[in-house]
């Protein structure tokens, strides 16, 4: 459990994680949301227009999506550096002991992550667009699409960074020592990550049943940072995940609607692309890891009491 007791390294009352929970918000909502507002006021014609479409997510009133990308990716970004500056300041910890309990990031577990989850969800879109052709439109427009690689693969992991940080860092250390389970911690995070994701379109599509992909999902990153004591494959996967679905495939009623590569026309529908993932790819995925890296004692790591550690100096603990 040596990742969730990186919170015992800084400040860890409860009255702390509240400031800086509200930090981050501020950060979140309305610093970052700054300049989406004020491009949605200059693309406006009046009063009513902007109010209506600040409901729907300004519902992009003509903006440029590659730069409405940018500009909802810049709202993480305050979020992200509010929630860093909250860790340094008030909980008097360094950024590393919230993303891993390594003496570094390790870069190669990120990059594996992303070359897994990416090829598979590559492999499922080819399949999708080979078994049913008629539901897809080709999009390829080179410049728009060129733009969209480079924002995709140079800013869209703030966006899943900050996700990361948040809920597999952040609130799983915070909720594991609160607790002393680090399967609690995993429960509570994964069901908030989940009910966070409700105000997207796909959800007010499908309904609450849209919960299970994103409820389950937030249950295999966590386990990956439980078990990795990590978040690095966490941080791979997740990036991956919406860069890949950024880039290749788009429709009219998801969260990103970008100039992909392909356009979805079919209807939505809470069938097999819902449980497939969870079912069938995530334990996949689950058993490559656990093989590459050697993962051991899962009932250790996941029902076993959180304790804080014996501090012998500022960098050394016994458990």
């Amino acid at each position: 459990m040596k990742f969730i007791q990186q919170a015992y390294k800084g400040e860890n009352e409860w009255w702390t994680y509240i400031v800086v929970l509200l930090l981050f918000l501020f950060g979140w909502q309305f610093i970052g949301v700054i300049p989406l507002i004020v491009t949605a006021i200059l693309h406006s014609s009046d009063v009513a227009e902007f109010q209506n479409a600040a409901v729907d997510s300004f519902a992009k009133m003509g903006i440029n999506s590659n730069l409405y990308l940018v500009l909802v990716i810049f709202t993480f970004f305050g979020g992200l550096v509010a929630l860093f500056f909250g860790i340094i300041k008030i909980h008097k910890r360094s950024i590393l002991t919230v993303l891993t309990s390594r003496e570094k990031l390790d870069w190669n577990r990120i990059f594996f992550a992303f070359f897994v989850w990416a090829s598979i969800g590559i492999i499922v879109i080819g399949v999708d667009y080979y078994l049913a052709p008629e539901n897809f439109i080709w999009n390829f427009k080179l410049v728009p699409f060129t733009i969209l690689c480079l924002i995709s693969f140079l800013l869209l992991p703030i966006q899943t960074t900050m996700e990361e940080v948040l809920f597999r860092g952040y609130l799983m250390q915070g909720f594991g020592t609160w607790f002393k389970k680090g399967f609690i911690a995993l429960i509570i995070t994964s069901v908030i990550f989940g009910l966070l994701h409700g105000a997207n379109p796909e959800v007010q599509k499908l309904g609450w049943i849209s919960m299970v992909y994103y409820i389950g999902t937030g249950l295999l990153l966590g386990i990956f940072a439980i078990m990795d004591e990590g978040m690095e494959l966490s941080l791979g996967f997740h990036a991956a995940n919406n860069i890949i679905a950024a880039v290749l495939v788009t429709t009219n009623w998801t969260v990103f609607q970008t100039d992909a590569l392909l356009i979805d026309t079919s209807e939505p529908s809470a069938g097999i692309e819902m449980f497939l993932p969870v079912l069938v790819l995530f334990p996949i995925v689950l058993y490559v890891f656990s093989k590459k890296y050697g993962w051991k004692n899962w009932e250790d790591k996941m029902f076993a009491t959180i304790r804080k550690p014996i501090e012998l100096n500022e960098d050394e603990f016994i458990a």
